[in-house]
């Protein structure tokens, strides 16, 4: 009860400008800022009005905990106005997508088991992951360093937060998959994904022969 009255009292703290700024930054997790979480959900029909007139939608997911700004999409019509993109769009590479899509699978089958409701992996775990899609021949070492940098560049569009490296491992840190990936990979893309997979291999192979 305790915590509940202090996460009110916190919450009262904020205006929408307070909620409305941090939103526009970055998206918001629930475990992050309980308090601004608490007030993002009490204002959430006034920043809806408000991000409204830039041309924003909220997205906010109160079970899985986050919520996050979407930029509407264009109008068809080539004449009409088009207002400046205040979200900007981040085009990802072949091995980012790749990495997102593994990632979304094991989400899938790690919500069906039903452990846990953080996904934590390895880099190690990680690299399993990936390494079906690399290139026989692929440098251990190499494959590593390479999935670490798109892990990090994950982290910095917030798909993935980094964790403290575990006792041992002082140089390989764990990574959480954050839940919002569910919102950018749906079950529709999920429902192609043995034939999307199919088709990464099979890039990846040739990559490895060019390689050669």
């Amino acid at each position: 009860m305790r915590a509940a009255i202090n996460i009110e009292s916190s919450s009262a703290a904020y205006d929408l400008t307070g909620v409305v700024v941090p939103l526009l930054k970055s998206v918001l997790y629930r475990d992050a800022d309980p308090a601004l979480w608490a007030a993002l959900i009490e204002l959430q029909a006034r920043v809806r009005d408000y991000v409204a007139v830039l041309s924003l939608d909220l997205v906010l997911d109160e079970s899985e905990g986050y919520a996050f700004l979407k930029a509407r999409p264009e109008p068809e019509d080539e004449a009409a106005f088009k207002p400046p993109r205040l979200v900007a769009r981040r085009p990802l590479s072949f091995q980012l997508s790749l990495l997102l899509a593994l990632l979304r699978k094991k989400l899938v089958e790690f919500d069906a088991s039903g452990a846990d409701t953080r996904l934590v992996l390895s880099l190690e775990a990680v690299v399993e992951l990936v390494r079906v899609f690399s290139p026989a021949n692929a440098n251990e070492a190499r494959l590593m360093d390479q999935v670490q940098a798109q892990l990090n560049k994950l982290v910095d569009l917030g798909f993935v937060r980094k964790l403290k490296a575990a006792s041992g491992r002082v140089a390989l840190p764990d990574y959480e998959v954050q839940r919002i990936l569910k919102a950018f990979v749906d079950a529709q893309w999920l429902a192609d994904l043995d034939a999307r997979l199919a088709q990464y291999q099979a890039h990846m192979s040739q990559a490895g022969e060019q390689d050669e």
